[in-house]
């Protein structure tokens, strides 16, 4: 019988510097492509793989976005009393979007320790977890048949052992990301394939590979307990991929390479570029942008 993937875990409790001075009083997760939230794209994400609920690993200051997949039914009435029925149906749906909880990181510790918090909510069950500042809108549908987190859902549920998504980035970006340590390079693009080991952020010369962790995973409880036994690692906080090494040694981990769009919002050149692709696709924006743009 396959495991089911109930639970997502979008950890929330960063200070959002790279967002700076917005993001002082503001979630960097509530950074709007256009009109939607970040976090929007994620959540609709995950619930497109079968994904039920939805545990928001918060900090100080960020009752917003527990707030905002809540109901609002006195703006909900304001908006139909003046006709505005269009908005209003909006604004209800993403109060029926999905259930939402949350738990507190009191100290800003790492993502591994921000994931172990939710330890508490998953209980033994397999899970996912989606980073607040990546997205992966569906705007490349050509490219990729699923969802990012659906295809993890999916590899998971056939190989029976924890996965992550990666992409391959240019050697002189790893010390942007945790890499991943492989045996072999793999031969298919769309097959999951084994996880040996990971670094955290490496420097070009020392990356063992350019395959880059992209904030999707799948992973199986165990994860819980070799988070509890990893000690401070990089930038003295607890790294997931520490944990996640050891998963390679025991229970086994393997990667996806993630197709299509992908936009990392904290970086702000990709940020004003998701503002651009979204706007583009939109009917009222997309022919008055094209004729701004092309007055530069």
């Amino acid at each position: 019988m396959q495991k089911q993937i109930k639970k997502v875990v979008i950890p929330v409790a960063g200070l959002g510097t790279r967002g700076l001075p917005f993001t002082k009083e503001i979630p960097k997760e509530m950074l709007p492509i256009v009109d939607v939230p970040t976090i929007q794209w994620i959540v609709e994400e995950v619930l497109s793989a079968g994904i039920e609920q939805i545990v928001f690993v918060t900090s100080r200051g960020k009752h917003a976005l527990q707030d905002y997949f809540d109901h609002s039914p006195a703006l909900e009435a304001f908006l139909r009393k003046r006709g505005k029925n269009e908005l209003a149906d909006k604004l209800q749906r993403i109060g029926s979007l999905c259930e939402v909880m949350s738990v507190r990181q009191k100290e800003p510790l790492g993502l591994g320790h921000a994931v172990l918090c939710a330890q508490p909510i998953v209980g033994d069950e397999p899970f996912a977890v989606c980073l607040g500042d990546e997205i992966f809108p569906p705007w490349d549908d050509t490219n990729r048949a699923q969802p990012p987190v659906k295809q993890l859902v999916q590899a998971f549920q056939k190989i029976g052992s924890s996965v992550v998504g990666v992409m391959e980035v240019p050697l002189a970006e790893t010390k942007h990301y945790g890499i991943l340590k492989i045996d072999s390079h793999p031969k298919e693009s769309d097959a999951p394939f084994k996880v040996v080991g990971t670094v955290e952020k490496p420097q070009p010369e020392k990356a063992p590979s350019r395959f880059a962790i992209i904030g999707r995973y799948v992973f199986e409880p165990i994860i819980f307990e070799y988070l509890k036994s990893t000690p401070k690692g990089a930038g003295g906080e607890i790294q997931l991929t520490d944990g996640m090494t050891q998963l390679c040694g025991r229970e086994g981990l393997h990667a996806l390479q993630m197709q299509g769009c992908r936009y990392d919002v904290g970086n702000p050149f990709f940020y004003v570029k998701a503002q651009v692709d979204e706007a583009l696709r939109r009917p009222e924006l997309a022919q008055p942008l094209r004729d701004y743009l092309k007055t530069l």
